[in-house]
């Protein structure tokens, strides 16, 4: 039973999958259907971070420790949370077009969102620009760690400070307030651990192919 938590993944995701389409939503003024995209859109974002967030703490752990298996936990984090920033921030761009009528608008938060994802694609140029192992591992930490600061003050903070069309953000309420009844709560929970885990399934897959290449070219 070691991969316990991979079956639980699986379950969890065809459960928001299908409850997410089927199950009854709030007839929200502007938002109608298009709520159901609340089971995928900010998932991904909340998958994105806490990966992210586990990227700097091996991050930190590879400045103290100076270990490079440290190094590959930290960056194929950051790989597999870009990938949930994409995937949010294509689904974030297909609600706004339902519900602001364009598929880009001078949000701050939508702005916010756009520079963490270079900064995050820089760190991974940063990163190819580098041949020594361990001056890279350091030089990447350093990195990390700056950028998830800069995610925090452009998706957590300057959105609360300015307008914002975001729910829970420059004044508008969340969705906890007016529209996250107990049937969406009832998918909304369950697909947050959902797509953590498969983010967490995806980092293992590709750490065990980086420990493999690591291993082939030695």
């Amino acid at each position: 039973m070691r991969n316990w938590w991979k079956i639980l993944a699986i379950i969890l995701l065809v459960y928001t999958v299908v409850a997410g389409f089927l199950i009854e939503v709030p007839k929200q003024v502007i938002l109608y259907e298009s709520i159901r995209n609340l089971y995928f859109h900010v998932p991904m974002w909340f998958s994105m971070i806490f990966l992210f967030l586990l990227s700097v703490i091996y991050s930190i752990k590879n400045l103290s420790s100076g270990s490079i298996e440290e190094d590959n936990k930290a960056v194929e984090l950051v790989n597999v949370g870009i990938i949930f920033g994409v995937l949010g921030t294509l689904t974030g761009s297909l609600w706004a077009k339902f519900t602001w009528g364009a598929w880009w608008t001078n949000d701050v938060k939508l702005n916010g969102s756009a520079i963490t994802m270079l900064v995050y694609f820089a760190y991974i140029i940063l990163r190819g620009s580098l041949e020594e192992e361990e001056k890279r591992a350091r030089i990447s930490a350093v990195y990390n760690i700056f950028a998830f600061v800069l995610l925090i003050v452009f998706i957590g903070i300057l959105p609360r400070m300015t307008d914002s069309l975001h729910p829970g953000n420059g004044g508008n309420p969340g969705f906890n307030n007016y529209d996250l009844d107990n049937n969406m709560k009832m998918v909304f929970y369950p697909a947050v651990l959902a797509w953590i885990l498969l983010g967490m399934w995806i980092y293992s897959l590709r750490l065990r192919m980086r420990r493999i290449k690591s291993k082939l070219i030695k």
